[in-house]
């Protein structure tokens, strides 16, 4: 990297591009499937050991990429997440549309700490087109200080619905993701021209948990990513020829791995003799794919906390993490969380090369198939998300420290020029190689 200083120059006229992959782990970019993320690993300021957060989830990564903290502090917990709610704990999918709603009344707010579109000023500072879940889509502005364009909904500052002529109509496939990516390069990088411009794709992820690691419709999804990304990049290289000066972020929020079976965790703990606690809401699930978050209000906790040890005894649980530990990876307990229960790994081989199979936690309404992908604990194949940061005064070269999803949106303000408080990563000009 070239001296910090440059960086520091006053960042009036400065935007960021962002664009997110979502599930495309680093160890899937080559120069076959992905020439121009290949390309930007060579040519900009790579993070060789770039982790994500836990849950490795992408409702639980936007937030964190938005607000540059980890859940603890932010409060987001999971693709699922238990609420206090009139004394129990009702488990809620946090990619529903009014689940901020349900998370507004039971805890107060949303997200704790604030958000890029919160931090960057201007009426029109933020933009954000996703293609993923509602929730992981509102959770990167879910008190609407910016725009969020989605198939579910689009909205602008103060939560105003955007137009039915305006708002993001596609599919959650390729040419809805390529449609999105061509309005995304055409209006909002060349004519509304934010500070902070985020572009998030539903694939890889999306054909992924229909499909296994490694297969032709795996690779198809890879290429269909980095074409998406060309286009960003295209487009980018063309606001610098008018004089724009513009930093491109390529990344991505976490990986996956392949499903080995499904248990059912409320059936155990019902074996456990704890059917009845779990039916009164005082002791909960919320599934996170390949690992879960285990709730107990005052009079569930002791019965929960005496059959942790039993838990980490199956031959389908790699660990169970409680207390400072639980603290450790990001998680507070005093959220209600007892424990945090990361599923078991075998060594198997799938048919197309890719080792490793883990066993996932089931989820009311979806279903695991065994062979496809999965993620949400903290796997390594689950928790190396890629990121690369390109411009033009940031010499070609890999960062060998460890970075993660809460460095993102510290480095887009520090190159904005905007304060970086409160926020549990840094940029990554900040620290040495």
């Amino acid at each position: 990297m070239t001296s910090r200083e440059p960086m520091r120059e006053p960042g009036r006229g400065r935007r960021v591009v962002m664009v997110c992959c979502d599930a495309l782990a680093r160890d899937w970019i080559d120069p076959e499937a992905t020439p121009t993320l290949h390309a930007l690993s060579n040519t900009g300021l790579w993070c060789a050991a770039h982790r994500g957060v836990f849950p490795s989830v992408t409702r639980v990564s936007a937030a964190s990429i938005a607000t540059g903290c980890y859940p603890g502090r932010h409060g987001l917990h999971g693709n699922r997440m238990g609420l206090p709610e009139a004394g129990r704990i009702v488990v809620r999918d946090v990619g529903r549309p009014d689940f901020r709603e349900h998370m507004r009344r039971a805890t107060g707010g949303t997200l704790r700490v604030p958000t890029l579109a919160e931090r960057v000023p201007g009426p029109n500072g933020f933009v954000a087109f996703s293609n993923v879940s509602p929730g992981a889509a509102y959770f990167l502005d879910p008190e609407h200080f910016g725009y969020v364009y989605h198939r579910a909904g689009s909205y602008g500052p103060g939560g105003v619905a955007v137009g039915a002529g305006d708002a993001l109509d596609v599919a959650q496939d390729f040419a809805g993701d390529w449609a999105m990516t061509q309005r995304f390069c055409t209006e909002v990088l060349a004519v509304r021209r934010p500070a902070v411009a985020i572009l998030w794709l539903a694939h890889p992820d999306a054909t992924l948990h229909g499909a296994p690691l490694g297969s032709p419709a795996h690779l198809d999804a890879l290429r269909h990513a980095d074409r998406c990304v060309a286009e960003v990049s295209n487009a980018v290289r063309e606001l610098r020829a008018a004089g724009e000066d513009v930093l491109l972020i390529a990344g991505s929020d976490h990986g996956q791995e392949t499903i080995a079976g499904c248990i059912d965790l409320d059936a155990w703990l019902g074996e456990q003799g704890l059917a009845s606690l779990v039916g009164s809401g005082d002791v909960a699930v919320a599934g996170q794919g390949t690992a879960a978050l285990l709730y107990a209000t005052p009079a569930g906790r002791p019965a929960l906390e005496r059959v942790l040890d039993r838990l980490r005894e199956e031959t389908w649980v790699d660990a169970v993490e409680t207390a400072d530990v639980l603290r450790e990876r990001g998680l507070f307990p005093e959220d209600g969380i007892v424990a945090a229960v990361n599923m078991g790994q075998s060594d198997s081989v799938n048919r197309y090369g890719v080792r490793g199979a883990r066993w996932t936690v089931a989820e009311p309404g979806k279903t695991k198939v065994a062979g496809h992908g999965e993620h949400g604990g903290w796997g390594d194949d689950e928790m190396r998300p890629f990121l690369v940061v390109e411009h033009e005064r940031l010499e070609a070269k890999t960062l060998a420290r460890a970075t993660g999803l809460v460095d993102v949106a510290p480095t887009v303000l520090d190159f904005l020029g905007l304060p970086t408080d409160g926020m549990d990563g840094k940029a990554l000009w900040d620290a040495a190689p």
